[in-house]
């Protein structure tokens, strides 16, 4: 079984090897990616494979699911993502299944995508793009990217900009509002946080916070209670994969300290992990979440 799953591995692969010697026309078109490699298409991809879940939702605000011909694993969001056929996790690609599906480009990221995976796939002739989304301006300017390497710029540029003034909008009605201490647990067991190196960082920053975790030197921190006792914070904001009574059974369990002034004042909160854990066009709205939540005093 495996010598044939071998066998068929490198039949495909002769095939898209094959396809990918035509010499490339007049009219191609060359990109540079996030590690500065450079990518030259013939036209404009009509059948693609995005690496990660919010690349798949950022094809889908552009309007791209119909050239959308697989996806990893908990690509959930939008919902008709989630029948895509699938290609394995983004840290654990199934490099045949991609093979097998003839994409004219796939789209990885560079923390999630192992280097070894998309040699693998630049070895079979398949056009490898690279990104890096790590702030919410990156975000947008990835949409703006992608919609350029996939030939609708201008539509990018539109969704872009909308996504932007939104920002833009939250950063104006927090100016001069002072800036509340967040502890922000993005874990429940252990209890995590995140440093200046995250987007969720940027996500506290622009929302009109103040990351009382910034300056940890691990970029994810396990923070015990009494850390966080001691540190005070004006608001705490919940944001972990666990859902369902154990989600809000995190929230009650700092209710026992009346000692932190984010629970002595009743401003401990949830947040759907969904909207800031994913690098997406939604990180813009999880944004304007997390900036009620720090500043319900504002009129939103």
């Amino acid at each position: 079984m495996e010598q044939m799953r071998f066998r068929l591995f490198i039949f495909s692969l002769s095939i898209i090897i094959a396809l990918s010697a035509v010499e490339a026309p007049a009219s191609a078109r060359s990109f540079e990616d996030a590690l500065g490699r450079k990518i030259t298409l013939r036209s404009a991809p009509k059948r693609i494979i995005p690496l990660a879940p919010n690349l798949t939702e950022i094809l889908y605000a552009l309007g791209l699911g119909d050239r959308v011909v697989g996806v990893t694993r908990f690509s959930s969001y939008p919902p008709e993502a989630a029948s895509k056929p699938k290609v394995g996790s983004y840290i654990d690609i199934n490099v045949e299944r991609i093979i097998s599906l003839l994409p004219d480009l796939v789209i990885a990221t560079v923390d999630g995508n192992a280097q070894g995976t998309v040699e693998l796939l630049e070895q079979a002739g398949i056009k490898v793009f690279i990104v890096n989304p790590r702030t919410i301006t990156q975000v947008i300017d990835t949409i703006k990217t992608m919609g350029k390497v996939c030939g609708i710029q201008q539509e990018a540029l539109y969704v872009a900009k909308r996504l932007q003034g939104r920002v833009e909008r939250v950063v104006e009605k927090t100016r001069g509002r002072g800036t509340p201490g967040v502890f922000l647990e993005i874990n429940i067991r252990p209890i995590m946080s995140v440093n200046k190196k995250t987007f969720h960082h940027d996500l506290i920053r622009l929302a009109g916070g103040r990351n009382i975790t910034e300056d940890e030197p691990i970029t994810y921190p396990r923070i015990n209670i009494e850390e966080v006792i001691r540190r005070r914070p004006d608001v705490i904001i919940i944001s972990s994969m666990e859902r369902g009574s154990r989600f809000e059974m995190a929230r009650k369990e700092w209710l026992k300290w009346p000692s932190i002034p984010a629970v002595k004042n009743g401003r401990v909160y949830l947040i759907d992990s969904d909207l800031i854990d994913r690098p997406s066009p939604r990180l813009v709205q999880g944004l304007e979440e997390m900036a009620k939540l720090i500043h319900p005093e504002i009129q939103w």
